[in-house]
């Protein structure tokens, strides 16, 4: 969308030239019809994507007026991405009656999901599988008002208008490539010019240097792609409840925050840590001795992308008075190498490219990894077209970002437990007690997908090269790293409590400013009480690690000397 004025621009300035040498004078004649061609490529899509927005501003509008039961799933198609993906459910009954929502799995019988005359619900346990929400008018599913299906695939395929505006905004980009290299080669181009088509002479007395102009045709759309998303213009707008969307937002929130003149502490770490540790319990516990708590941990991230969080929040690398840092078992399958590529992407820099794809397993993952720090376009594609297929409502999310923000602070935890549930490690059967809802359970179920035993090397092996590099990045500075390990689950049938749980990296934890809890600090908390799933702590097991973490992390940071001489 910005390419085409900065392409008028650049044509522009060649057209004032033109008094000056009749040459120039003629090209730019020659170049209107191109304007003209690459204005109606950027334009064009613009009137579809008009029309959809004025069509989906009808739509809202005739839904306000309308008294139709109805029940919609935001997305339909879920990308089911580390064996989960996750939907919203909507619906309303249209007359302010009692609604009572079932869902039904394949070969699976209904099950109350929700009741309410009209609500929303995220629905987080989303496999690769066939979901089928209804809209009744009473508990014995006899009135049906609405229906919806959500399919769960571990392919990108979305709506058929999702995959129309990624399949144009390919073509975009190449289009766009062709009309600047093109430029480029024209405008320095020297000889004799021809007033017809095709506008380049046929005979030349001087070279055209097409190799050189062509590679300044390829830095000039790196270039615009660099403008264009390398600036944060539009991470401004990715979506906020996207992997990528959340990193940008919590990030951005931590650099902008002022310094409250306390000890802060930095947790970092992914699900596990996200719904184990509590900073209001922290700092309650730790306000007495001066210390504030903080946390960037986010779900499905990984060491690697710590590295980028810490370098964007603490460029000089003395901000924090201690960072605390998880490791453990976990997994990382090799399907979600597109997502945390998406993920990482608004920290990266041009200079990242090698660095950053030496994460990866595979080749392919390993290529659109250098594509994406250098090209970050390519690592937006689906954000991209989903904020051309829905501009209102992208920017009313973005809108939210303080409220989203807030959220994370006042997160309480899972409010259930597992307590009563069995699980036989050899058939893969589960037995549940009657007072879990069939969504628990479906979570419950997912969680215990069992991962390969590359999948969890992988997982090591990113701690292993990824956390010294951390730790190396705070070597000549104040600030305490505390490796911790977390709670490995509630059952001991899974395959994480079958590999030891040791800190990969003894010779690092000798440094003056690092030190290591011992690995069996939360081994209490290894039972199903404190979990909602095979993973996640619940709300009671938050509240003990929380305490169990902070008391350690004061008795160590108060009795170290490393801060004595600490700004």
């Amino acid at each position: 969308m910005n390419a085409a004025p900065r392409l008028n621009d650049e044509v522009c300035k060649g057209s004032e030239v033109g008094p000056r040498n009749s040459w120039a004078a003629g090209k730019a004649r020659l170049l209107l019809p191109v304007v003209v061609v690459c204005l109606a490529t950027f334009l064009a899509p613009m009137r579809i994507f008009g029309g959809a927005v004025e069509q989906a501003a009808g739509d809202d509008n005739t839904g306000n007026s309308s008294v139709a039961p109805v029940i919609t799933a935001k997305p339909d198609q879920v990308i089911v991405a580390g064996g989960r993906g996750s939907t919203e459910i909507q619906w309303n009954t249209g007359n302010g009656s009692m609604g009572f929502v079932f869902v039904t799995t394949k070969d699976g019988k209904p099950v109350l999901f929700a009741t309410g005359a009209k609500g929303r619900r995220v629905v987080p346990w989303i496999r690769a599988d066939k979901y089928v929400f209804e809209l009744y008018s009473d508990d014995q599913r006899r009135t049906l008002l609405a229906t919806v299906t959500v399919s769960g695939t571990t392919e990108s395929k979305g709506s058929p208008r999702a995959v129309l505006l990624q399949e144009r905004a390919r073509w975009l980009l190449v289009e766009a490539l062709i009309a600047i290299v093109y430029i480029a080669v024209y405008l320095s181009s020297k000889g004799t010019l021809r007033t017809t088509f095709p506008t380049e002479p046929t005979t030349s007395p001087r070279p055209l240097h097409v190799g050189r102009n062509l590679l300044l045709g390829v830095a000039a759309f790196v270039c615009l792609d660099g403008v264009i998303f390398h600036t944060g213009l539009y991470v401004s707008i990715l979506a906020p409840d996207s992997y990528a969307g959340r990193l940008a937002v919590i990030t951005r929130a931590e650099k902008q925050r002022p310094p409250l003149g306390l000890k802060e502490v930095l947790v970092l770490g992914d699900s596990r840590m996200a719904e184990g540790f509590s900073t209001a319990v922290a700092d309650e516990l730790g306000s007495a001795a001066g210390f504030k708590f903080v946390t960037l941990a986010e779900p499905a991230s990984t060491a690697n992308t710590w590295y980028y969080m810490l370098r964007e929040v603490d460029p000089t690398a003395q901000r924090y008075w201690a960072i605390v840092v998880p490791y453990g078992i976990g997994y990382e399958p090799t399907s979600a190498e597109s997502l945390r590529i998406s993920m990482a992407a608004p920290l990266l820099r041009y200079g990242d490219c090698f660095t950053f794809a030496s994460a990866f397993q595979q080749w392919s993952g390993r290529f659109r990894a250098v594509t994406a720090c250098i090209l970050r376009g390519s690592a937006y594609q689906s954000d991209v077209a989903d904020f051309l297929e829905h501009p209102i409502a992208r920017i009313e999310n973005v809108q939210r970002e303080a409220a989203m923000v807030h959220a994370r602070s006042v997160y309480k935890g899972r409010d259930y437990d597992m307590v009563g549930t069995s699980y036989d490690a050899t058939t893969g059967q589960m037995t549940f007690p009657p007072r879990l809802t069939e969504a628990q359970r479906e979570a419950i179920r997912k969680s215990l997908l069992q991962p390969s035993q590359s999948e969890m090397q992988y997982s090591l092996r990113l701690q292993r090269d990824w956390i010294p590099r951390i730790l190396n990045r705070y070597s000549k500075s104040a600030t305490t790293i505390v490796l911790t390990p977390v709670p490995r689950g509630p059952f001991a049938e899974l395959p994480a409590f079958s590999v030891a749980q040791r800190a990969p990296f003894p010779e690092v934890t000798r440094q003056r400013t690092v030190f290591s809890l011992p690995e069996q600090t939360f081994d209490f908390l290894e039972k199903p009480d404190y979990y909602f799933d095979a993973f996640h702590l619940n709300a009671k097991g938050r509240q003990r690690f929380t305490e169990r973490l902070v008391n350690d992390l004061v008795a160590r940071l108060a009795a170290a000397d490393s801060h004595a001489s600490y700004p």
